[in-house]
């Protein structure tokens, strides 16, 4: 899978697996969803180790007698991590707690809440990730690296999690929904969400790749390059951000998603990008999504899928700034462990890729 990254910086060289011991996650809910002693809904605050999100969600059924659709969270979170995550069930089924008889799964705290969690209800997660085989200087050069994009952002990339273990469900997402048939299952839904994550990193990718050839280029070499108007190119390079807007993009304002707009005046809109008070939007395509329009509409119809209409289709944030980071460099181990925060839906391998400039794969899993 074809991704660019901002390559104005020496690459970092390091090993990233994940483990429970490696991989930390926490949580970070919406304020609707804080604890207090009323509602109908338990919430629950629960650390798990070596266990999927839908593992945990059956291990709750069982012990509770509750349905799986009684069970309400705001994310998933990956088995090979140590993870703490919010979940709702009915008031009725607290002292059935007690049943839960496993040591990967503890509740930290619960309380009561007026609604269920549903997927997306999450502000943020806040990642503890150790990487070895990266000497001291250079751990020390890569978290003050991973502290300017906190300033500049890196690219919104679905992370190879979405792909399945070889990276290609994608393909099968792909089929089934050319082939035009009713989606059967689960299974089949979550093959074509990866198709149109897929076209998403592809015109992402697309995207960051004009970006930088913009701000490398002298103007008539850029007009050249891209065989664009050189008064095109000379608007974009006024623009201060390194991602550039486009007319005809889609846009919210970075305190409310709910309203979208498309972009008129491109380099107004800049600045407020540049000041991150607006966040421009790329496509997922299916039924009921916006579409953007004119010079951006161009660079985003190759990577519609004009056809699928058996999943509803959404408009994912193209850029994100990652926040809270600071490192502690573990010397006698050639490691560092590294945190920061990121908007709820993003991936921390995300983070990973852009300080390496090349994408991880499903083996980077693994201890090797």
């Amino acid at each position: 899978m074809n991704k660019t990254y901002i390559n104005d910086f020496k690459p970092f060289s390091f090993r990233f697996y994940q483990s429970v011991e490696r991989f930390f996650v926490e949580e970070t809910p919406l304020s609707s969803h804080s604890k207090n002693k009323k509602g109908e809904w338990l919430l629950l605050k629960v650390k798990k180790q070596d266990l999927s999100t839908w593992r945990l969600i059956s291990i709750l059924q069982r012990a509770t007698g509750a349905s799986e659709r009684e069970i309400g969270y705001a994310g998933l979170k990956d088995k090979s991590a140590t993870a703490i995550q919010y979940f709702t069930i009915p008031r009725r089924y607290e002292k059935s707690l007690k049943n839960i008889q496993t040591n990967r799964i503890e509740i930290l705290e619960n309380g009561f809440c007026r609604s269920p969690l549903k997927i997306g209800e999450l502000q943020s997660n806040h990642f503890r990730i150790f990487i070895d085989k990266i000497t001291p200087s250079e751990a020390k050069r890569l978290i003050a690296k991973a502290k300017s994009f906190e300033t500049l952002g890196i690219p919104n990339y679905f992370g190879y999690q979405r792909f399945g273990e070889d990276g290609k469900s994608w393909e099968q997402g792909k089929e089934i929904a050319l082939s035009g048939k009713r989606i059967k299952g689960s299974r089949e839904r979550l093959l074509v969400t990866a198709w149109q994550s897929y076209l998403f990193n592809q015109w992402l990718s697309s995207r960051v790749k004009y970006s930088q050839i913009i701000s490398t280029q002298e103007q008539t070499q850029a007009s050249q390059t891209l065989q664009w108007p050189i008064e095109l190119i000379k608007n974009l390079k006024e623009q201060p951000q390194f991602f550039k807007l486009f007319h005809g993009d889609l846009l919210h304002k970075t305190s409310s998603k709910k309203h979208l707009f498309n972009s008129k005046n491109p380099l107004k809109d800049a600045q407020e990008f540049y000041k991150k008070r607006l966040n421009v939007t790329g496509l997922l395509p299916g039924s009921s999504v916006w579409r953007s329009r004119a010079d951006a509409r161009h660079l985003e119809a190759p990577f519609d899928d004009e056809e699928l209409d058996t999943l509803s289709g959404d408009r994912r944030d193209a850029w994100i700034w990652p926040k809270d980071i600071k490192g502690e460099v573990v010397a006698q181990d050639n490691g560092l462990f590294l945190e920061f925060t990121l908007p709820a839906g993003s991936y921390a391998t995300t983070l990973l890729e852009a300080l390496r400039q090349c994408s991880l794969t499903p083996q980077d899993r693994e201890y090797r």
